[in-house]
This record gives C-alpha cells, sequence and structure tokens, in this order.
C-alpha cells in the first residue's frame, strides 16, 4: 500500500466518490493507491485533496514528508 493509499485508508475516504468528483479513474486511484512504482502528479494529487475536503499541503506533506534534499559533497 502507498502512503496515498495509508491516508485515504485511514480518512476512510469511498474511493468511487473521489473517482466521481475529480475524473480520475477509478483503475488510476486504485493504482495510486496500491503500487509503490506508480508515480501521483501534482494535478491528481490537488484534485484528491478538493474532493476529500482536505489542505493539499497537508496530503502533500503526508505523502511526500519523508523526501530529503541531497548532502553537498565538501
Amino acid at each position: 500500500m502507498t502512503k496515498l493509499g495509508a491516508y485515504l485508508k485511514r480518512k476512510a475516504v469511498n474511493k468511487s466518490q473521489v473517482s466521481r468528483r475529480t475524473g480520475i479513474s477509478k483503475q488510476r486511484i486504485s493504482e495510486l493507491s496500491i503500487n509503490e512504482n506508480t508515480k501521483l502528479r501534482a494535478d491528481e494529487l490537488y484534485l484528491i485533496a478538493l474532493a476529500i475536503e482536505v489542505d493539499a499541503c497537508e496530503l502533500l506533506e503526508h505523502v511526500c514528508g519523508d523526501l530529503q534534499l541531497k548532502k553537498e559533497g565538501k
């Protein structure tokens, strides 16, 4: 399960309703929720946040919060 999938599960989100509200196919939402190799686009994240009525920054932080910049060599 992806971080997005875990977030949606924790919030008890109906993926079919998200699909209808965003125009993102149910198959794509399932893929984004299950497959770690599937890349979530910024527009998809924003639409999903709108559909589930959460702040897009909160969702972005949850999904990408563990990313870090590369350390520069000296």
